[in-house]
């Protein structure tokens, strides 16, 4: 072993000595060799209220990027007021299950949109932000349904009813 090589294998840190991950990433969240080229990756400090967090979150899934979509839903999770957290993660348990059946992981995929759809179909007597509970417990139904091999071109889910997006 070289006098380099342990300071290959470090990680960056933060100014607070928390590891982070400087690699790039492709589309679907997976670590790229450093110095390729990856896309924009959400800041780790993201703070959005609900609304912004929903539309950027769609935006992203619409754009194929369901793993930086989860990234934004995990934020809105964790600055949830209490009563909200489990829509949040379920919000965002939802993006990430995407990511795996994207990323050809089909038991992940199955165990994360299961938790998805039990935590998001709790707001179904009134779902706040406009969200489409419904239309999401359906989604991931359909999804549950075609595993573990999906038949077609898996649909991206849509967040809120039309009228809010």
């Amino acid at each position: 072993m070289s006098t380099e090589e342990p300071a290959r294998l470090e990680r960056e840190r933060d100014a607070r000595g928390r590891a982070q991950n400087a690699r790039p990433r492709d589309a679907l969240g997976r670590p790229l060799p450093r110095g390729a080229v990856g896309v924009e990756r959400v800041p780790e400090d993201l703070v959005l209220a609900p609304d912004p967090a929903l539309a950027e979150a769609q935006r992203l899934l619409d754009a194929g990027m369901p793993f930086h979509a989860h990234e934004v839903l995990e934020a809105s999770w964790k600055a949830a007021p209490e009563d909200e957290r489990e829509l949040w993660q379920g919000l965002a348990q939802l993006a990430v299950g995407l990511t795996h059946l994207l990323r050809g992981n089909p038991r992940g995929a199955t165990t994360l949109l299961q938790r998805a759809r039990r935590r998001v179909a709790l707001y179904a007597d009134a779902p706040p932000y406009g969200i489409d509970v419904a239309g999401l417990v359906a989604w991931c139904d359909e999804v549950l349904g075609s595993l573990p091999e999906p038949k077609s071109e898996v649909r991206v889910p849509v967040l809120r009813q039309p009228a809010e997006r």
